[in-house]
């Protein structure tokens, strides 16, 4: 008789948060092999009797030096084949950073919609729940699959962290883009929560042709206040740049910024710019792009596996 508790596998480069999760949980990782072929095609299988039995995955999808968003999405996909193929009666997949989040809508005639490629592919390789950290989009997210899905959200996890470093004034939570209100107003609750007291929000305007990034309107009252710029990802950094100088020039006395997925694509850019007291993250991508000594500095990294294992229990 199978364990009811299920496997839990990490595919290479996900290990080390894997391992927290595991560790939170009591769980071991299950063991697996991966093997990489001459002319650049992978295979990767368990090593462990799945037959049976209930399935967890985690794999981060983010392109590293080692290996592009492509490649493992493609590995996860084959894996999770590979584990329906031997008689896993369930797969369920962690992806805490899921790639083409934010390619969820057409922005010209036949664009491509790739979140719900994504999610077709994956549903044909016999995934049977999904759980990522903060999409892009939750909706366009929950209409993609047709398969159970959530999207955890780290906005506690933030209010957490903030909440003793801003206790002593008046704060405000700004949204970068009207894209991002719902997200920054889940955030500001969270953090009034925390804080027993009003907390402020406000809004930069941004309009983007191609990579170039426009707008100076600011809705809100900034001035005099702790503002935290909060978004769900950053990747160039050209949007909480814009936005930081929008609250400098409103009056911000104190500018910190905040968002899920670290990605920083022009290294250390963002901390370049001396807008910023803390640029705090969580763990769904580690900051590889960026010195070392950025880490616990400038730079926050918050530990997000707790959330992933609380709905794995």
């Amino acid at each position: 008789m199978h364990s009811h508790r299920p496997l839990l596998f990490a595919l290479r480069g996900s290990e080390a948060y894997a391992t927290g999760v595991a560790k939170r949980l009591g769980w071991q990782l299950a063991p697996h092999a991966e093997r990489n072929y001459e002319d650049g095609e992978h295979k990767c299988w368990p090593t462990v009797t799945v037959n049976g039995c209930q399935v967890v995955v985690i794999h981060s999808l983010y392109g590293d030096d080692q290996q592009s968003a492509h490649d493992k999405l493609c590995r996860l996909l084959f894996f999770c084949n590979a584990l329906k193929d031997a008689g896993a009666c369930q797969v369920k997949v962690v992806t805490p950073y899921l790639c083409y989040g934010r390619k969820d809508r057409r922005v010209e005639t036949q664009d491509a919609t790739i979140t719900r490629y994504i999610a077709a592919m994956m549903e044909a390789c016999g995934v049977d729940q999904l759980i990522a950290l903060d999409v892009h989009n939750p909706a366009a997210f929950d209409n993609a699959f047709r398969i159970p899905t959530w999207s955890l959200q780290c906005t506690a996890l933030f209010a957490e962290y903030f909440a003793p470093i801003v206790a002593d004034g008046p704060v405000v939570v700004a949204s970068p883009d009207s894209g991002g209100i719902k997200r920054t107003e889940q955030f500001r609750q969270a953090l009034e929560q925390q804080l027993r007291h009003p907390v402020g929000s406000a809004l930069i305007e941004k309009h983007r042709e191609q990579a170039i990034l426009t707008g100076t309107h600011l809705v809100g009252d900034v001035s005099g206040r702790t503002a935290i710029i909060f978004d769900d990802l950053i990747s160039t950094g050209q949007t909480l740049i814009h936005a930081g100088h929008a609250c400098r020039k409103a009056g911000a006395t104190r500018l910190f910024a905040a968002a899920t997925h670290g990605l920083f694509t022009t290294g250390r850019q963002l901390f370049d710019t001396s807008l910023f007291e803390r640029i705090v993250i969580a763990d769904s991508v580690p900051p590889f792009r960026l010195p070392t000594d950025y880490v616990n500095g400038q730079l926050q990294v918050l530990d997000s596996t707790a959330l992933v294992a609380n709905l794995l229990v």
